[in-house]
């Protein structure tokens, strides 16, 4: 082969870039070289950056910044406003491409089966967060009524929404927060936010950075029952052969034998608490029913038969991501993942040729941005791989122009690397006019004008 190894990946966000940066570091980079195209949904790259992670998290939006390095090669270029498979199908991209790889991630709510789920006050937090993340694709406004609200699970998307509920929209002015969340969150009702967790304080999933941020606002009283600090040996085990575990329950120990002080908004975390029912009158949420739990000697709980109905006027469920099914691609509706061998995708017992996976539509929505990388790595090895064994069938028209050509005759208004530059400029621009770093566009239309698609 002659000419650089052309690679198409679907979704633009940290895992379909950092499986870039792998191919860009790897031997076939430097001879035949490489060829990559970024298909991104969103008319701006980025993903899970800038459509789910709080506004008030600029440490982990900065991981933008290396990004940004790995887009500015001159071997990639970024096709962003290009869904798959409505403007781009597989059997398209098979035929312009020597390999594919898919890095959709999950951007949906995982389903919590429980009684009253679908009363008005209940929501899947990942609406929450496209909401306050000025995501194109959701409404505008969100009911922000209750005074006592219940967020559920104990993972890092609770935290961000728990925080979020609880601080003033001041605190969240000086962000890249759209203009339409901050005047929702002005008229903000929540008093109380509840955080329920059905294990212990040594099986919380929060990052040890994440919770201590909670106590830093001077609006918000954070606080935790004494009677939740509770082990057991595989309790013990883990915060012994965990570092991060241990520091989240120290954390936690501290905040319990603490006075409560004054701070207006109070951020209760609840430990051994598991969710049973939501309860409503009239159609709308009123209360939330837990079990209480107790330690097995194992880590896990076990119900008690003790019930508490709390007053809550609605409840978020952040009890994690599910990926969408990707057409002709097979799916595993249990897991929400695509069936693979270390990123190759399978069908039944055979590879399918040329197509591999990377990031949550791979392993799930678990851990940090970072790990992605792994993922990452794992796969392009696996797809360079089949190229050595010759197991990449030759495309059609590999022709880099081809891509252009096919999106033009279907009148897709796309937009590129070059477009992000000025759409990021438009945004800053938009922020130094109120003394702030940034404004989130938030309407497609207003993305795509901006980008000079």
């Amino acid at each position: 082969m002659t000419r650089p190894v052309r690679v198409a990946i679907v979704g633009a966000g940290p895992a379909g870039i950092y499986a870039a940066d792998a191919l860009l570091k790897s031997e076939v980079c430097q001879d035949p070289g490489v060829s990559i195209d970024l298909f991104e949904r969103m008319p701006a790259p980025f993903g899970l950056i800038r459509y789910g992670v709080a506004p008030d998290h600029p440490r982990i939006k900065g991981i933008v910044k290396a990004l940004h390095q790995v887009l500015d090669k001159p071997q990639i270029r970024l096709f962003g406003n290009v869904s798959y498979p409505h403007d781009i199908g597989l059997d398209d991209l098979r035929s312009f491409y020597d390999a594919v790889i898919f890095s959709t991630g999950a951007e949906a709510d995982r389903a919590l089966d429980i009684p009253g789920i679908e009363l008005d006050g209940s929501y899947g937090a990942a609406e929450f967060v496209s909401w306050y993340d000025g995501h194109p694709e959701v409404p505008r406004t969100w009911p922000l009524t209750a005074e006592k609200v219940a967020v559920l699970g104990v993972g890092n998307v609770a935290l961000d929404v728990a925080r979020v509920l609880a601080k003033t929209a001041d605190e969240l002015l000086p962000t890249e927060i759209p203009d339409n969340v901050y005047q929702g969150l002005k008229q903000n009702k929540a008093l109380e936010v509840h955080v329920f967790g059905r294990r212990g304080p040594a099986q919380a999933k929060f990052s040890p950075m994440e919770l201590r941020e909670l106590d830093h606002s001077p609006n918000i009283e954070v606080i935790v029952n004494p009677e939740d600090i509770e082990y057991d040996e595989g309790s013990i085990a883990t915060r012994r052969e965990n570092k991060q575990a241990n520091m989240v329950a120290q954390t936690l120990e501290n905040w319990a034998i603490r006075d409560i002080g004054d701070r207006p908004h109070k951020l209760f975390l609840h430990f051994f608490e598991s969710p049973v029912e939501i309860l409503g009158e009239d159609g709308k949420v009123s209360a939330l029913r837990t079990e209480r739990t107790e330690l097995d000697g194992t880590g896990n709980v076990r119900g008690t038969g003790r019930f508490t109905d709390w007053d809550m006027q609605s409840v978020y469920r952040a009890v994690g991501y599910y990926s969408e099914e990707l057409p002709k691609l097979p799916f595993d509706v249990t897991s929400g993942t695509v069936p693979h061998e270390a990123g190759r995708v399978i069908t039944g017992d055979e590879h399918m040729a040329s197509v591999y996976v990377t990031g949550w539509i791979k392993r799930g929505p678990i851990g940090l941005i970072g790990h992605t990388k792994g993922d990452a790595n794992e796969t392009v090895a696996c797809l360079l791989e089949d190229r050595a064994a010759g197991r990449l069938p030759e495309p059609a028209t590999p022709a880099p122009e081809a891509v252009e050509a096919f999106l033009q005759d279907r009148g897709v208004r796309y937009t590129t690397w070059e477009g992000w530059h000025k759409l990021d400029a438009h945004e800053q621009a938009l922020g130094a006019a109120q003394g702030r770093e940034r404004i989130k566009v938030v309407e497609r239309e207003g993305m795509l004008d901006a980008s000079g698609a």
